[in-house]
């Protein structure tokens, strides 16, 4: 967490506005409502500018996100009470506004449960400066006077507007005065505690000048928070009466005009000379003015918030800034309330000295040339004057300023929200276009589904594969390694209703036990070393769809159990969460293993072997399937004759009856890997025998030599053949079986087709319904 800070001149670190990282989600509210644009943005959150903020506490107002808080002092207060001389507390002089619910002398029986040994109204601080302020007025040259009560106004104006020090009146706040005159009274080794719904005044105490005047500043939600945690219902608490001097007119300092009332300056609203103003919008207004020198008035009375010191940032009820103007005003006209002043306070000593200094806290910002401020401009599509929207969604009034502030660092060139957009419409672009092509290069290398084979034992697999499909049943499949498991579990996906959603594949033999465990169910930062962040399992990325978890047998125990859990309830468990995540999947798994033998030696769950073993296909291993083999051949050759670039026509035939007589213990996975070598190996745009391993020459030198019956010229015609029906079958299939535009794109006569056609016994009709 990045804190905004201070240090007192006792040492005391005073932390008034604090960023809180984790939960910025950079949504630049802060800036758009920072009047000085006080923050800077940095890769993943936006924190404030300790040297440029002026403790309006907007940002904090207006962050959805509670980014921006106001730092708790309340631990500080709670160690002033602990010490060894109890602290006086002093009530700004806006809380009959905030604790209108109950009676002041309520309030003061609550502070002195908390441990408070006085409690004293800061309106008392008011008119404490009222001989000052009127002394100041009368002794002002032409230069217009600013009143010097509001600590973020004078932030304003020593960080930002320092050719107007000259203007502010030498006299400290309210609070200050009170703080340093009970200090006065008591002893510099009292504390005081000032009670206020200003955030600024946390940054006030830290001056140099306040001589630990008031040694700690809370506010009216802070002192709520105490009462509720020492269980203290102030409505049931009797009156006890109220310390220290009793105010005159410094009461209605808190409301809107109340300054001049409360300081006896005697002014009227159509007179020029003096101006009153609240509100960031009116008072930024007039500062402008007075700098420009546009207005010169002899007084002006500048705070901050709406409504005057009533509308501060910390509101704790939700009346309307009229409301609390009344409550301020029958407090004041209220004469029934219960004070005790000490004597001490009575006493007709000398008032401490009040003066205070100013002294320019502006630092010159770095301003970029015209060619810098073009460049960056450029860099955000603004190459025109017409390019410069001024939305003001970056948080900046101008495109300009934003990029002034890109150059100082303070803020991002993607927080221009029209440029985001059209890059991300940008990226949205290329983005689809990677997306289409990985899809159609893994379509080309997975996305065939069909399962190749005539034969009838194949015919039976695809049968169960339509008849299971379209249900939610789970589905186990048995066979050796190779022989197509991962292509069923395709096939059933897209013959189910969840084809559209994701089918998710793993190998459970390629993990161990611990990244298996995190790759299925996802697990928490933190969980576990090198978890440093959240992530989702693949159950959760197959919600909706089909999980395919091949060689299921290899999994152990405790994965047993967890699959078995989730098999049961529908439920998952990310690795380190005691939360549970719902999911709706179906599971395919597919093993090489007699999981049988396994219940029976105990290393596979009886309890999950009987879930999964609901619908079984065994598919059959090639050796008994070699019927298939000539199409299965067919159909690698057009795979490998895309993946190695090159023409491939057919294979010769002693290859082929070579590859009838291998047993292929490794399946279907095999021979598509020996085509695939033969494809890379043969010279022309045959596969002969040459090209296949040695084991299909051997098997071929057994076989009857058919070329010396048939002659050089018998095999020449065989080939030849099976390149021209190759060559047939491909113009069908193009032109979806139209025998006429066949013939046109071959280049050869109708009739001629026609009679190879028949030679070959081909069909148009049979490649009508083929793409």
């Amino acid at each position: 967490m990045r804190l905004h800070h201070s240090v007192t001149p006792g040492g005391l670190a005073i932390i008034p506005i604090k960023t809180n990282k984790a939960a910025c989600r950079k949504c630049y509210a802060c800036i758009r409502n920072c009047p000085v644009k006080a923050i800077r943005v940095l890769r993943d959150y936006a924190e404030v500018i300790p040297e440029r903020c002026i403790g309006c506490g907007k940002c904090v107002r207006v962050c959805s996100q509670h980014a921006k808080v106001i730092t708790e002092c309340i631990v500080e207060c709670r160690r002033l009470l602990s010490g060894p001389k109890p602290p006086i507390a002093v009530l700004g002089c806006s809380y009959p506004a905030s604790f209108h619910d109950v009676k002041a002398g309520q309030l003061v029986t609550g502070l002195k449960r908390l441990g408070f040994s006085e409690v004293h109204e800061g309106s008392v601080g008011v008119d404490l400066l009222t001989d000052m302020y009127n002394q100041a007025i009368g002794n002002a040259d032409k230069r217009p006077l600013i009143t010097s009560h509001c600590p973020t106004i004078l932030d304003l104006i020593e960080r930002h507007y320092p050719q107007l020090l000259r203007n502010l009146a030498g006299v400290v706040s309210p609070m200050i005065a009170i703080g340093r005159f009970i200090k006065q009274r008591v002893g510099q080794d009292t504390p005081v505690v000032y009670i206020s719904s200003c955030v600024a005044g946390k940054f006030e105490i830290t001056a140099d000048q306040t001589r630990m005047d008031v040694d700690c500043v809370i506010t009216y939600s802070e002192l709520s928070q105490m009462f509720r945690d020492k269980s203290l219902n102030l409505k049931r608490l009797g009156e006890s009466p109220l310390s220290g001097r009793q105010p005159d007119r410094g009461r209605l300092f808190a409301i809107s005009g109340g300054p001049f009332q409360a300081f006896d300056i005697q002014h009227d609203i159509t007179n020029p000379d003096f101006i009153t103003a609240e509100g960031e919008q009116n008072i930024l207004e007039v500062i402008k003015d007075l700098a420009a020198g546009r207005i010169t008035p002899r007084v002006v009375d500048i705070r901050f918030c709406n409504g005057g010191c009533i509308g501060g940032p910390d509101k704790n009820n939700r009346l309307t800034t009229f409301s609390k103007r009344n409550l301020i005003i029958d407090y004041q006209n209220n004469h029934n309330l219960y004070y005790k002043t000490e004597p001490c306070y009575e006493q007709a000593a000398p008032l401490p000295d009040f003066t205070r200094t100013f002294s320019s806290k502006a630092k010159r910002p770095d301003v970029p040339s015209g060619e810098r401020l073009r460049h960056i401009l450029r860099s955000t599509n603004k190459y025109e004057p017409a390019d410069e929207l001024d939305c003001g969604a970056c948080g900046y009034e101008t495109c300009r300023e934003h990029a002034v502030a890109v150059f100082q660092d303070l803020a991002e060139p993607d927080m221009c929200l029209p440029y985001s957009l059209k890059r991300l419409e940008e990226d949205q672009v290329k983005l689809t276009q990677k997306y289409e092509l990985a899809q159609r290069a893994l379509a080309e290398q997975f996305g065939d589904s069909d399962i190749v084979g005539q034969d009838t034992r194949t015919l039976g697999v695809l049968k169960l594969i339509q008849q299971v499909g379209p249900t939610q049943t789970t589905v186990l499949l048995r066979g050796e390694s190779g022989t197509g498991k991962e292509l069923t579990a395709r096939a059933i996906h897209q013959q189910s209703q969840r084809a559209d959603k994701p089918l998710v594949t793993i190998n459970c033999t390629t993990l161990t036990d611990s990244l298996l465990e995190s790759e299925l169910f996802g697990h928490q930062k933190g969980s576990f070393s090198g978890a440093v962040s959240d992530k989702k399992g693949l159950f959760e990325a197959a919600n909706g769809g089909t999980i395919f978890l091949d060689e299921i047998g290899d999994i152990t125990p405790k994965l047993q159990a967890e699959l078995l859990r989730v098999l049961d309830s529908g439920e998952i468990r990310r690795v380190g969460s005691n939360t549970s995540i719902q999911v709706d999947v179906r599971l395919i798994a597919a093993t090489n293993k007699n999981l049988e033998r396994g219940v029976e030696e105990s290393w596979f769950r009886q309890d999950l072997f009987f879930r999964l073993n609901v619908f079984t296909i065994t598919i059959p291993p090639l050796r008994d399937r070699m019927e298939s083999v000539n199409e299965l051949v067919q159909v690698f050759l057009d795979k490998a004759s895309k993946r190695v670039n090159k023409t491939l026509l057919g294979i010769e035939e002693k290859a082929l009856q070579a590859l009838h007589c291998y047993h292929w213990p490794g399946n279907i996975r095999e021979l598509q890997n020996i085509i695939e070598r033969a494809a890379v190996l043969t010279h022309d745009e045959i596969i002969h025998l040459e090209n296949l391993p040695v084991i299909f020459s051997e098997l071929a030198s057994t076989l009857p030599d058919s070329t010396s019956t048939i002659g050089f010229h018998g095999a020449r015609q065989k080939h030849v053949g099976q390149v021209e029906k190759k060559l047939m079958t491909d113009y069908l299939v193009e032109n979806k079986g139209n025998v006429t535009a066949a013939a046109r794109q071959a280049g050869i006569p109708r009739r001629t087709f026609y009679r190879l056609l028949t030679r070959y016994n081909l069909r148009g009709a049979d490649f009508k319904s083929k793409n």
